[in-house]
This record gives C-alpha cells, structure tokens and sequence, in this order.
C-alpha cells in the first residue's frame, strides 16, 4: 500500500487504517470531515468506502478515467475507478476471476456504484468495432433493467427491487466478449400493492408518459396514471425523474441490444395488460344454491385486456370468477367470492410481470452472452438490494436481509482469511482480531431441517388448517432459548416486558439490528400459488409471448405436483450466488446512506455510526491493523524511501530487499515495530509510518533545493550563452536590413520620379489635341437622354388599373433595372390604394372577414377552401322579415352579428337538436326554433375557447369559463354549416369589443367539460358518418367519438 500525503492527513485520513488513535469517534469524524470537502469515497486497505453524496460530482470525467487508468491503487486520491482499475489489471494480468461486491443500505448508491464500475471497465478496455458494440449492449441493459426492475421506495427514488449480479467475460487481451446476468427475488408483490408516498416500477409510469398517442391507443391506455388502480390511483410526478425521457432512453437501448420491434411491441402489451388488470373489478352475486359468487363488474376492461392478448372474454372470465377442483379422475367446477376473485387477479398480474421480467433477462442474455468454447476470464459486478428496516416488515424484507446476512458473511470471512493468507505467505506472525461471525443468524434462518425457512416450506406443504399462527408457535416452539430470536411468547417465557414487539410478529437479532417481522401474509408469499385455471387461459391466448410465459398451462402437459415455495428457490439462488462468489477474488465497495432525507451532502453522525457498526468497519480496520497497518512491495518501498540512506541514494546496486534493510538499519526505529516477509515489509503502527513520511519529506524538501539550485544555474549560464549568440545573429541581420531598406528607397525615389516625368509628357500632348472634360460631359448627356426617353415610354405605355394584373414592361437597359423596379412597387401600390378608396363599406368589411378567417384556418382545417367562394351573409334566418321571430329580433336589437340554424350535441346521448344561434356584439343566443324562445344566452366573456377539427366537417366545441352562469352544464357541441364564418365573426366580435383573440384548437383530440366530468372527444374520420353531419357517439361515461365524412 503506497501512500501520499494526502493519505497521512490526520485530520482526514484518506486510508482509515492510517488513522491514529483508531476509535469510532475518530473513524466518524474523518469521514465526515471527507465528506464534506466533497471527497466521497474512502479506503479501509482496499476495501472502498462510499458515501452518497445525492448530487453530481465532476469525478466522473473522462480525464479521471485516464488518471484511474494503470495508476498505483493508493498513489492517487481514493475513487471507485481504482477498485475497478484494481480488479480489471489483477483480471488482465494474474489470470484470476475477479467480483465486486457492492453492499449498503437502500438508498446507500450501490446502483450508481454498479454502473460506474462498468462504464469505467468499458472505457478502459480495448477498442474496435465489435468490441465497442459489446460493451455498449452491456452498458445499455441497465436502463433496460432498470426500468423494469427499479421503483421508487421512501428512502431510494430509484431503488433496485430485485437483486442483479453480472458476470462479464473477457479474452485473454482484456477485452469484453459478452456476459451473463443472474437476476434474484424480484419484487413483484410491488404490482399490485404500495404504500402511500412510493410507486409503481419504473416502466408503467415511463409508458403512460412518454409513449406516443398511437402507441398508448394501440395499448389501450390512458396517459393519466389516475386512472389505473395499480399506481394507486396518484400522480406520477417525481421531481428530477423525466419519465418520458426515460422512456425513450430504454427505446433506444433495446435497439442498441438487439430487441426487434416485434419483441418490444409484445413487451409494451404484455405490461400494459398487467396495468389494467388492476381496473379489472367484481362485483358480488349468489347462485341458486346461496353460495357466494363474483361476476365482471364493468366487462370493458376486460374485452380491451383480452384484445390485446388474443383471448376470447369468456374464457378470462370464467378464469377469474371461478376455479376448477380436480380430485382423482374428477373436476369439479367452483365459483369464486370476490375477495377470492381479486386474489386470482392479482395473483395473476404478479406472475405474468415476475415472468415478463425473467423472459427479459433471459433475451438480454441471449444478445449479450458468449459463444461456448472460448476461453475467457470473468469480472462479477453484485448489485442486489441493501438491508431493509422499515415500520411494517414482511416476507420480502425477511427474504432481502437473509441475503444480505449472506452477504455479510463472505465480506467478514473473505477479508480475514486474505490477511491471514497474507501473513503466513510472507511468514509474519500476528494476532488474530475477534469479530463477530454472524453464521449464528445464517443457520437460524436457513438450516434445513431448523431453520425458520424449512418451517415456513414444512407449513405451507402441511395437511390441514394453515394459517401464520400456526407457524409463528412452531417457530416460539423451536427458538424458545435463541439468542437471536425473540417473539411475544418467547419475551413472556424470559419475563420480559416489551410493548414494542406486536402479536403476529418475531424479531430477529440481524447484524445491522433488530428487525421485526409480521408474519402475516408469509405462507401466501411463500406458496405463489396461480390458479391452474388461469395458467390455462393465458396458455389459450393467441399473444405468443404471454402464452410462451406459461407452459404449465398446456392441458397435455397439467401436473398436480406443487411448484417449489418462493423461500426455496431464494435459498437455492443464494447458495448458487455464494459458491460462484468464493470462486473469485472478492473486491469490496461498503456503500453507506448519510441521512434519511436524500438531502445533498447532508451528513448524520447518528445514522452514519449506526451503519459503520453494522457493517463491521471498525473490526475491518482493527483486522487490518492487527498484525502490521502497513506492507509494501520491496521495490516500492526502496524507490519511494531511498533518498534516507546515503548508501542507496541514489543508485542501489543490490537486492531490493537488502535496499530496504539498510534504509530502515540507518533510521531511529524499534526492531518490534517491523517486519520483513519474503516479498514485502511490514510497518506495526501507522505512527511509525507517519515518522517516516516526515523524514521522507523533510528530505525530499533538500534534494528539491539542491535541484532547484543546480537547475538556477545551468539556466543562467543557458540563458546567457543564448541570448550571447542571439544578439550576434541579430545584429548582423539587422546591419542587411538596414542596408537593404536603404536599397530600395532609392529605388522606389527613382521610379516615382520617372513615372512623375513621363505623366507630365503625355498630359501636355493631350491638352495639345483635345478639349479638357469632353468626355464626362458627353456620358452625362447620353445617360440623361436615356433616361428621359425610357420615363416618357413609360407613361405612354402604363398597365391596366386592375389590381390583379401585375404586368409592367422590363428595362431596356441594365442601369435602369433597380429604379424600374421600384416604380413598378410604388404604381402597384398606388393602383391598391385607389381600388381601397372606391370600395363600398359592406364589401371593406366582407373583405376583411375573409381576411381574418384567412388568418384563423388557411391551411389548417380541410373545410376552408370550400368557403372561399361563398359570401359572408350573416343573417341567414330572416328575423325582421319572419313575425315568428320577433321575440328574438327585440333580444338582437341592433346588435346582430350573425344568426343561422346550427345543430346542438347532447351530452347524454350525443344526438343532435336543432338550434337558432344568434351572435351579437355582446351575447351569444341558443334558441329553440319552433318556439323561437331564447334557451341559453351566454356572455361573450364567458366563452374560454373554441375547438374544431382539420376535416371538413362543421363540428366545433364551445368551451366555457368554470365561473359561467350560463353554461351550469358544461360546454357546448355544435355542429354548424357556416363554421368558417361562425368562428371568423365571434373572433372579430371579441377583438372589436374586449380587444381579445379568441382561443381556437383545431385538433381531433381534446376535452371537453360536462356537468358530471370531463369527456375526452375524438374526431375520426369514417365512411360510415352521415354526408349530413359529424355522428356522435357515447363511448362510456368519459368518452364520446365523433364520426366525420
């Protein structure tokens, strides 16, 4: 271990094995004092510490990864890139299969930690092609991952629900030939069920946000996440997370691995079925004979679910709402109650997701994987879920900390036995460390025939009445005496009083602390039991991927033997996990949470110590320090130390061991506090070493002044020597560019003169035979000429007075082109203005309304150029004329803008009723035409906007003010055969009377407000809609289509 200055800081030791006196007040306050300065990560020898520091540091920059590359593990500042630098060297060159294990709490970073590691693996890696493409296809499975395995949790915003170790496999240069991930217990209990203030996993929200209209209506989702019952019926808004950015991030990087778009489209279907199973809901009935029975409460989710798998309704209902009993040769078919009904619900949505998710690691596998028969080396990233202390603990906790006990064990048994490994390799004697082994917990959990898993498996195979009760006695029953047990039962036993351990729950002693376990809902986790019923109806799907998740639903292949139980497979997962672990050489990043908050560089002595203790940093130190707090190679040591012995600065001729010797033979230090190995030598105390490095640099600090002043000199005497030479070399180029210059002023005097002469000669014979000036006033005259007889030409030859015609006759010559240009502007103009000033004031005012409705639809809406013929009337109805409407005609007075008949949408039924609609400069009038009374008189104030479609129909809706009186039901559908006008006359009216636009969108999807809610409005464009008019049409409570021709 090689050590900088940086690292001998007392203060904040960079090496924690260096610190002096070693206690946990001094280990807390030097990471904090780290953490602070903005220096994340800290060593125990080469085990790294790392404090999430939840923000951005610039270290992450391609200029630290070339300081990383090939560096000495400790001559730079402690960074994740030196373990991953450390482990990928001792990979390339010791042959040797490395891991690293990544642990910590939830929230603690180890996920950051993973892809760092692996992002600075592939930069530092070779190059090329396909090499360059392999490691992309192993960086881009995380966001995959990650958005199907990843959620936010209370203490994570981006917690990892499932546990991740990736074997990537190198040739024999270094380079990256593929890779395995192993995925452990993901979480799938997260589908149908999370607390308050947590989410969902990623996808379902990354979908609903970023996916495209088409896509989401393909999937037949909504993009509120309100809507599903499995998000929980909240917002999905998460501050620094963008969904939709995500989303196309994981797009992409499944095209970078190799998903074809068939592959992700049966992806995105099946999660979008698991979605809205969630919305799938049951209602209560009872069969003839009084036995309780569940039926389809609302059968439109459920055809929308069964679309998109390939299923007929029927079958998924009967699945759902019933279960089929089969004993001996006979099948008994039995009706479900609803509590049991949602209980198949969910159980299915659970597996079809923890399915979906196995099938996705095994396709990225697929992509990633290397060809068998080449011999390769391996690196192992583990990034599995941190330990779990929550409110409310269940089965999925318990099974999480198992592993990481596990986990803790190999760090606490890897890292002793490397130093006692070291120590009898080099032949040193030490005294062991006690440190508290933690296999106790391990075997209580695990034991095969004791073990509080192989009582869970014994309960949930036991004949009879099940229930967790039963369980938690036979438990109280077996550990009555452990030491790391305790329940209600056992704690009355030992006459202990504790309010704080519940009924229907134990406690288990871990080594990050107490736990408390509810043990309700662990026989039903355990089992994961699915209704064969519903394994066959998914089987029955025409979907190829939802039906290749499930073959044990092929009625030829049905078995009655039971699955294994959940808590079997993750034991046998972890000791898979275990035995592939001890085959490597473990290197250790100890991730650490320093507050609750996730607030930036926010540090929590209290929370900080907590885990220091559990995760046995002190003990790592003390084993470190044990026998010797320091070893270095020979060779290093006399190369960094040779300076303090006159007989090896600044050659040495012999070993360098016998350097090293008679380095340390000549300093004042106590024979016991070192030690010589075969390869390296040994340093007891860190003071010791801290003596040395002063010694080290109170000499280096002399050699550099006799540098410098060696150095001084030799410049000095340089500098002289140069600039001697330099002003030899610059004084006589200077004498030949002085003579030079001198030179050619003469000559340039000569020329002048000569050219003055010869100027003077050929003037003198020009005045002599011509007359001075003729030529100036000749042009002058010509191009006067010119220009009179083009203007006279001009005004004989004038276009017609018509506004539309925008001939005019060209230049005749080149010179007059700009200026005939500009009269051709300014007599187009004119001809405008004296065809404006002859306009009559009706036609100036229809002119300006087709103007503006120009403005509103002019390639926008389908149905304006068949408006651009047809004047603009505004009163299409006749009220002067009709007695009928006299009522209507005193209500307009002289305020009438517009009135026609339009055809009014109704909200219930989507039929249409005709309507009178009278537009004045201050209301807008919704009459009934037979009694010709006024129905709805709205203010223009009130109107918030319009909304019409791009095809040419005369659908528009009017939206609104909530605060309108007028409208107490809501916005208005109308359907209109003067829409263009209608619009292009209410825009006119809000300019000229508020001095407002009006709010038009023209779109063919949009809400619309009614008094039970709002109602989303599609526009299709049919051949089945009337030639008359839009066909409107209810599509549930909160939906309408509108069909156009």
């Amino acid at each position: 271990m090689e050590t900088t200055t940086s690292l001998l800081d007392a203060a904040a030791a960079g090496d924690l094995v260096l610190l002096d006196p070693l206690t946990e007040q001094s280990l807390l306050q030097t990471l904090q004092e780290r953490f602070h300065r903005g220096d994340i990560y800290t060593y125990i020898g080469n085990v790294l510490i790392s404090v999430n520091p939840y923000r951005p540091l610039p270290i992450y920059t391609p200029e630290k990864v070339q300081e990383y590359h090939n560096c000495n593990f400790f001559a730079v500042k402690p960074h994740i890139y030196a373990i991953a630098d450390d482990a990928y060297h001792s990979l390339c060159d010791r042959d040797r299969d490395q891991c690293i294990l990544i642990t910590g709490e939830s929230g603690a970073g180890k996920t950051e930690a993973s892809k760092l590691v692996m992002s600075y693996v592939a930069a530092v890696s070779s190059k090329g092609e396909e090499v360059d493409k392999v490691k992309e296809q192993l960086l881009q499975s995380n966001p995959v991952l990650e958005a199907f395995g990843n959620a936010k949790t209370i203490r994570n915003d981006n917690s990892s629900r499932f546990g991740k170790y990736m074997d990537v496999e190198f040739d024999f240069k270094g380079e990256p030939l593929g890779g395995v991930i192993s995925n452990y217990l993901l979480e799938k209990s997260r589908i149908v069920r999370h607390v308050k203030g947590e989410r969902n996993f990623h996808i379902f929200y990354q979908l609903l946000a970023g996916g495209s209209a088409q896509l989401l209506q393909q999937l037949k989702l909504r993009q509120d996440c309100r809507h599903y019952g499995y998000l929980n019926h909240e917002s999905s808004a998460l501050s620094g997370m963008d969904d939709a950015a995500n989303f196309h991030a994981m797009q992409d990087a499944m095209r970078v691995i190799g998903f074809s778009p068939a592959e992700v489209t049966a992806l995105l279907e099946v999660t979008a079925v698991v979605l809205k199973l969630g919305n799938v809901q049951l209602s209560s009935s009872f069969q003839a004979s009084g036995m309780e029975s569940c039926s389809i409460a609302e059968p439109r989710e459920l055809q929308e679910i069964c679309e998109l798998i390939g299923l007929d309704p029927g079958v998924l209902e009967r699945a759902l709402c019933s279960r089929t009993v089969k004993a001996r040769d006979e099948a008994v078919l039995t009706a479900l109650s609803v509590p049991q009904g949602y209980y198949g619900r969910d159980a299915l949505a659970k597996n079809i997701y923890s399915r979906l998710f196995d099938w996705l690691v095994n396709r990225i596998n697929t992509s990633i994987q290397v060809k068998p028969g080449e011999q390769r080396k391996v690196m192992g990233v583990l990034d599995i879920y941190g330990f779990e202390i929550f409110q409310d603990n269940g089965f999925e906790q318990f099974i999480i900390n198992y592993c990481n006990e596990k986990l803790q064990q190999i760090f606490i048994l890897l890292t002793l036995k490397e130093e006692q490994e070291e120590y009898v390799r080099e032949g040193i004697q030490w005294t062991p460390v006690e440190f508290f082994d933690n296999s106790i917990i391990c075997n209580l959990i695990e034991n095969s025939t004791g073990g509080i898993l192989a009582m869970l498996d014994e309960e949930c195979l036991r004949p009879g009445v099940v229930n967790e009760d039963t369980f938690l006695a036979k438990l109280n029953q077996l550990f009555a005496t452990h030491k790391r047990y305790e329940s209600k039962e056992t704690q009355s036993a030992r006459h202990i009083m504790d309010a704080s351990l519940p009924p229907r729950c134990f406690r288990i002693h871990h080594y990050a602390g107490k736990v408390t376990y509810n043990v309700t809902g662990f026989i039903e986790k355990n089992n994961d039991l699915l209704f064969r019923d519903l394994s066959q109806a998914m089987w029955a799907a025409r979907h190829t991927l939802l039906r290749s998740l499930f073959p044990e639903g092929d009625p030829q292949k049905a078995s009655l033997k039971l699955p294994p139980t959940a808590g079997y497979q993750f034991k046998a997962s972890v000791a898979t996990l275990m035995k592939n672990l001890y085959s490597k050489n473990p290197n250790y990043i100890r991730c650490i949470k320093p507050n609750e908050t996730k607030a930036a560089m926010l540090f929590t002595p209290e929370l900080v110590l907590a885990q220091v203790r559990y995760l046995g940093l002190m003990e790592n130190v003390r084993v470190r320090r044990a026998g010797y707090a320091f070893r270095q190679l020979y060779g290093a040591f006399l190369s960094r130390y040779k300076m303090l012995s006159t007989r090896t600065w600044p050659r040495w001729a012999g070993s360098d061991r016998d350097g090293a010797e008679q380095v340390l033979a000549e300093l004042p230090i106590p024979a016991e506090e070192l030690a010589f190995g075969h390869t390296k030598v040994f340093i007891r105390s860190p003071r010791t070493l801290f003596d040395l490095e002063r010694r080290r640099q109170e000499r280096v600090a002399q050699l550099a002044t006799l540098i410098q002043k060696m150095f001084r000199g030799w410049r000095c005497r340089t500098q002289y020597q140069l600039m001697r030479k330099s002003q030899i070399l610059i004084s006589a180029w200077f004498r030949g560019h002085q003579q030079k210059n001198k030179y050619k002023q003469m000559k340039r005097s000569a020329l002048l003169i000569q050219a003055y002469a010869r100027g003077w000669k050929v003037r003198r014979a020009y005045r002599r035979y011509f007359r001075s000036g003729a030529s100036a006033c000749l042009s002058n005259f010509i191009y006067r000429r010119l220009v009179q007889k083009f203007l006279v030409g001009l005004g004989q030859n004038l276009p017609p007075l018509a506004v539309l015609d925008r001939t005019w006759p060209p230049a005749p010559y080149k010179f007059l082109a700009d200026a005939n240009q500009e009269l051709r502007s300014i007599f187009y103009r004119w001809k405008c203005k004296k065809y404006r000033e002859q306009l009559p004031p009706q036609r100036r005012a229809l002119l300006q309304a087709k103007l503006c409705a120009s403005e509103l639809f002019k390639d926008k809406k389908s149905l304006y150029p068949k408006s651009l013929p047809q004047p603009f009337q505004g009163e299409y109805l006749g009220l002067t004329q009709n007695p009928k409407y006299q009522k209507l005609n005193a209500v307009a007075k002289d305020k009438l803008v517009m009135a026609d008949t339009v055809q009014k949408v109704n909200r219930a039924s989507g039929k249409t009723v005709p309507r009178l609609l009278l537009l004045t400069k201050e209301h807008l009038v919704l009459a009934d035409p037979k009694a010709a009374q006024p129905k709805t008189v709205l203010s223009l104030g009130d109107i918030r906007s319009v909304t019409v479609t791009r095809f040419s129909d005369g659908f528009l809706a009017l939206h609104l003010k909530e605060t309108s009186t007028g409208g107490t039901k809501g916005d208005f559908l109308l359907v209109s055969s003067h829409l263009i006008e209608l619009v292009t006359r209410l825009h006119q009216t809000l300019m000229d009377t508020r001095a407002q636009a009006l709010p038009l969108h023209i779109t063919d999807q949009f809400s619309t407000r009614f008094q039970k809610g709002d109602v989303a409005v599609t526009v299709v464009e049919s051949p089945k809609a009337s030639s008359d008019g839009p066909v409107c049409k209810k599509r549930g409570s909160h939906k309408m289509e509108v069909l156009v021709h």
